[in-house]
């Protein structure tokens, strides 16, 4: 790799693979589930309900690819795009919250029979197939809950992730940062590489020296030795 290329290599960050975040994989179940359940069980018309269910979970999806996109060159803005997206999420929990509450329906905690295996399932699957058979099938109380349980579980992983990545902006500071780091480090390289041509040029003269010494006294002794 060359000089240039390497330093490009520094500074810019390797763009996380979205697709495979757990919690973003939920929230693709989380959007489709949300659009299905607003249609089945809110009004066609007349309750902005479910235009800010359905813009919640979109948000919450959308700007993890963002995020994810925008770390390549901004910790801080991936920082600031994951934030929105737990945000969307934390409003649509509310939103299943109080549609339960609303319509005097049951909300599975510790205790209820249903909630252990609605808790086991969720955490062992996370794509859309794994859901979809059922958005058609279940009551409103069944995807309420599953609902829930998604949003709670993509909220604490995405609370972990983020951690990690504040940690790594921490050490590793932001692209100015790292364009700091990266020039630094290829001056000194250069440097380095200057210094290390010098002492091989430096070597070479004294090889050369001692090869010309060497073959003067060569010429020397066959002299002596012809007359």
């Amino acid at each position: 790799m060359q000089p240039q290329a390497q330093v490009i290599a520094t500074v810019l960050r390797r763009q996380t693979n979205w697709r495979e975040l757990w919690f973003y994989q939920k929230t693709v179940v989380l959007y489709q589930m949300t659009y299905t359940f607003t249609r089945r069980f809110l009004p066609a018309y007349g309750d902005r309900t479910v235009d800010q269910m359905v813009q919640a979970a979109r948000s919450g999806k959308q700007n993890i690819v963002e995020g994810s996109a925008d770390g390549v060159t901004s910790s801080e803005m991936e920082l600031k795009l994951l934030n929105v997206a737990r945000a969307s999420i934390q409003e649509l929990l509310e939103d299943y919250e109080d549609y339960i509450i609303s319509h005097r329906l049951t909300k599975w905690v510790a205790g209820h029979p249903r909630f252990d295996s609605l808790l086991a399932y969720c955490r062992t699957h996370n794509h859309l197939t794994h859901y979809e058979p059922y958005f058609e099938r279940w009551t409103a109380e069944e995807m309420a809950n599953t609902a829930i349980t998604l949003c709670r579980m993509v909220d604490k992983m995405m609370m972990t992730y983020q951690k990690k990545r504040e940690e790594e902006f921490v050490t590793q500071g932001g692209i100015r940062e790292r364009m700091t780091a990266a020039r630094l480090g290829y001056r000194t390289n250069q440097r380095e590489a200057l210094a290390a041509a010098t002492h091989e040029l430096e070597t070479l003269k004294q090889e050369l020296l001692t090869l010309k010494s060497e073959n003067e006294q060569l010429k020397t002794t066959l002299n002596r030795q012809e007359g």
